[in-house]
């Protein structure tokens, strides 16, 4: 067997198990030196025309986020993939609440990257998220506070390394947890649009959102859960189980646009996912001039939908909301650029009934096939609590004594009396909103991330396309 002195080795991408990627390497041995330098030179050449791949990135590190291993993650396993792609990286760790938002949006020389990439969870993606829509808005010149403005895509891609206690937006959009994989699609140069809702109060700019807007159950859990912080990750369980056996319901009313026809139902059981043919379609119709959207949208008043309930939860999923535990996730065949969101509202029924609904979150069955769960896919919604329609109405009331405004005081703070509390909470991606009459507004494919959506598992499984690149 011949023995070659010269060689140079390929590193490349590979699938492995449960849509995870690993970095694997190849060597190729050379009889002459010549030989050798002209592939690598020709390797080279050709990689330098891949202009999607990424050559600088901004990196913020939550260092507090989960079970605090944030640096450490990036550290060991992220940062040699970097490395060994010649990707160089400004690292920031972030001291405070806020602290990366507040640096993107005034702070960040945006020019000199090629994308942000967030080391924590959701709410550290949601800090990224806001920073960067939030300086595109305020470098293009649009208000954020209209509520009836189309805001302008941000052209800066943003990476997720998983490191926190919530992983849902990692989840659907790459298909898996692991910070090797997200390293890997952000190596690759990879480009997934997904839409966000603006959800404002009047005309005032609340927050943006990616995920799930709950009102009932997911408000209360988190309201609830806020106060227990100390615990850590388990705290959703526990406040989980609270507010399911408090089975608070809430009346006021849902107006809402529906979608057109051409973009499926949430029960059509379409998922989404890489190459999806819905969110393409919704890309090619966003090339509508602005004088088309509003005469569409003009013709949309027609099929405003009204409904006043008791609701013991009202949702809005922009996208499944898939994660581990519930790897369906809230609405299976939401999807991640189509300019909708899912509206499901679950009105007033037995615990029973509820148990049971929830209960499908986890196994395969339809958690929308109960006669007291609606749901919708629109492009925009208004939600307004029954309680802000008669505050009239309680004040003539309370005014009456001291001892009246006491004793009402009492039913709100005391469930023993059988009153339910006037208003629930909005759980916007984790962060309880101020005001729980909102307008809601999708914002088609506003951000891009460094993925590529989900992949069939089948690809994973043929032997004949394990290379991802």
């Amino acid at each position: 067997m011949d023995s070659y002195q010269h060689a140079f080795t390929v590193f490349y991408v590979e699938r492995t198990r449960r849509h995870c990627w690993r970095c694997r390497d190849v060597t190729f041995h050379c009889s002459e030196w010549s030989v050798c330098l002209l592939w690598v030179q020709t390797i080279r050449e050709q990689l330098s025309l891949l202009t999607n791949q990424p050559k600088s990135l901004l990196v913020y590190i939550n260092p507090y986020g989960g079970k605090q291993f944030g640096k450490q993650i990036y550290d060991h396993k992220v940062a040699p993939v970097f490395s060994r792609a010649s990707i160089s990286t400004n690292v920031i760790v972030t001291e405070r609440v806020n602290h990366a938002r507040d640096h993107l949006k005034m702070e960040a020389n945006l020019k000199k990257y090629d994308g942000v990439v967030c080391v924590g969870g959701d709410g550290m993606f949601s800090e990224i998220m806001h920073g960067v829509v939030s300086r595109t808005q305020r470098d293009t010149g649009v208000d954020e506070n209209s509520s009836e403005e189309t805001l302008v895509p941000c052209g800066l891609r943003i990476g997720i390394i998983l490191a926190g206690s919530t992983d849902c937006v990692c989840y659907a959009t790459v298909g898996s947890n692991d910070p090797v994989t997200s390293a890997l699609h952000i190596v690759v140069g990879d480009s997934q649009p997904m839409d966000v809702c603006s959800v404002h109060s009047d005309d005032n700019f609340l927050r943006y959102s990616v995920s799930l807007l709950g009102y009932g159950f997911y408000g209360d859990m988190l309201t609830d859960s806020e106060r227990k912080r100390w615990m850590g990750p388990a705290r959703y369980d526990i406040s989980g189980v609270k507010t399911f056996l408090s089975h608070r319901y809430y009346e006021g009313t849902v107006s809402f646009l529906l979608a057109e026809e051409n973009l499926g139902t949430p029960r059509d059981k379409i998922q989404c996912r890489s190459g999806c043919t819905i969110c393409q379609q919704s890309s090619s119709d966003k090339l509508v001039s602005k004088d088309e959207d509003s005469v569409s949208d003009a013709e949309r008043q027609d099929v405003l939908t009204v409904i006043r309930r008791k609701f013991l939860a009202i949702n809005a999923a922009t996208m499944s909301c898939a994660c581990p535990r519930s790897p369906k996730g809230l609405s299976p065949s939401a999807h991640l650029a189509d300019g909708t969101t899912d509206l499901i509202l679950v009105r007033k029924c037995s615990r029973l009934d509820f148990l049971h609904h929830l209960l499908c979150h986890t196994n395969k069955n339809d958690q929308f096939d109960h006669s007291f769960v609606e749901v919708y896919r629109d492009r925009q919604f208004r939600f307004t609590p029954r309680y802000q329609e008669c505050d009239s109405e309680v004040d003539l009331r309370e005014s009456g004594a001291g001892g009246k405004h006491f004793l009402s005081q009492i039913c709100r703070e005391h469930r023993a009396c059988g009153c339910m509390p006037a208003q629930s909470n909005w759980n916007c991606d984790g962060e309880i909103l101020p005001h729980t009459a909102i307008q809601v507004r999708v914002q088609c494919q506003l951000i891009t991330l460094f993925a590529r959506g989900i992949e069939e598992q089948s690809v994973f499984e043929d032997p004949y396309v394990l290379c991802a690149i």
